[in-house]
């Protein structure tokens, strides 16, 4: 009998840090590798929340706190939401997690039975399916096509919806692919949504400020109100606030699933980070300037790298309105022959040789859910993307 748990066997590591570490490995080996793996802004945290962080370890703010967050964070969110996307939360309607993930995987293991089914657009974030298996219940993936965007259509979600379905994860802008929905675009889906009463709303909003060219962001709980009440509505400030390894996530939403959620956090983690909780208050409350700023470097990388990409041969890259990631197409080099002589079977097969060739880390499409593909992150200095570019170029000439 093994002595691992029958739930592991239901869930494989994330692919992306699996790049991220292959692209470690190899650099500490001396080669030279660009990564280009890792969904992490290169820009620092700023200055004003970091001396907040000082502040709180000088002023002894390092004991336990609330489960689900200081009184002082869940005020600022419920401001945030009011002020940035007219959605009205009371504190005890606000759950704080050690980084959005969390807040996703409770909210999931504080309602999945075994059989309940969730739709998950595809391509999605690699940590969806996995986290859906882990607390027993069912992935239903619903495949977006590049020619609609990416997006899924009101009636892709009509026809995934059954009996069983208990959430619909929706990420926008997307992690792959950067697509975003406009309202237009969630009040088709929303339509359906109000159909179907028994199905809940799960937003990951985790990019909401990381959107381009007059993109105005929305979100299901503002675009449709008849969804409030069964909308979890999760954000972060781990990418528009450059706070990646702070872990602060949070989420708004019905009372019921809010407690539930905390249940599960004070039998995992307890609370977050205490000197992180009062980072993200300044992050929420202090100036918000710098995000239009790190916006007009990270749209100058996105022009740069969709340019180049689309000069590759073989390869399709579609603009994204949001996030930092592209996703081309590597369709067009399947079949061919890479210069070790390794025939490109797959897009695992596109990725891996052009590590070996180039020194280049991307993410196989496969990992989310649709291939032949792959997702590059341009939150990384543009020297190094502009190399990156070149190179995929090169190898994609020297296929036969």
């Amino acid at each position: 009998m093994s002595f691992l748990s029958a739930a592991l066997s239901r869930v494989k590591p994330s692919a992306t840090i699996a790049v991220t570490d292959k692209a470690r490995q190899l650099k500490a080996a001396g080669r030279n590798v660009i990564g280009l793996g890792a969904g992490e802004p290169d820009f620092d945290t700023p200055a004003n929340i970091k001396l907040a962080a000082i502040h709180a370890i000088e002023a002894g703010k390092t004991k336990y706190t609330a489960v689900d967050g200081i009184p002082e964070l869940k005020e600022a969110i419920v401001a945030k939401f009011q002020r940035e996307n007219g959605l009205t939360y009371q504190p005890n309607q606000i759950s704080v997690g050690t980084g959005g993930k969390q807040v996703l995987y409770n909210a999931l293991m504080a309602t999945l039975n075994p059989g309940d089914e969730v739709i998950i657009p595809a391509p999605y974030w690699v940590s969806y399916p996995e986290m859906v298996a882990l607390a027993g219940g069912e992935s239903v993936p619903v495949v977006c096509e590049a020619n609609n965007g990416y997006k899924l259509t009101p009636e892709a979600l009509e026809r995934a919806i059954t009996p069983k379905t208990k959430w619909l994860i929706l990420n926008s802008p997307s992690n792959p692919t950067g697509a975003a929905y406009t309202r237009a675009d969630l009040k088709a889906l929303t339509d359906v949504l109000v159909l179907h009463p028994h199905v809940w709303v799960m937003t990951d909003d985790m990019y909401e400020h990381l959107v381009y060219d007059d993109f105005v962001f929305a979100t299901p709980a503002q675009v449709e109100p008849a969804l409030f009440e069964r909308t979890l509505t999760v954000n972060g400030v781990s990418k528009a606030y450059c706070m990646t390894g702070w872990r602060i996530g949070y989420a708004g939403g019905p009372v019921t699933l809010i407690k539930a959620m905390a249940t599960i956090q004070s039998q995992s983690t307890s609370n977050p980070s205490s000197i992180s909780q009062w980072a993200a208050v300044e992050a929420l409350t202090g100036p918000q300037d710098f995000i239009a700023a790190n916006n007009k470097v990270f749209k100058e990388r996105r022009d740069l790298v969709v340019g180049m990409l689309n000069q590759a041969n073989g390869i399709d890259c579609p603009r994204p309105e949001g996030a930092f990631y592209v996703y081309p197409s590597c369709a067009g080099t399947i079949g061919k022959t890479a210069p070790s002589g390794q025939k490109l079977a797959t897009d695992e097969d596109f990725v891996t040789a052009l590590l070996e060739a180039e020194g280049v880390a991307v993410v196989q499409g496969s990992a989310f859910g649709l291939g032949p593909a792959f997702r590059i992150s341009y939150a990384t200095k543009t020297s190094d993307l502009e190399e990156a570019c070149r190179r995929i170029q090169r190898f994609c000439g020297s296929l036969t």
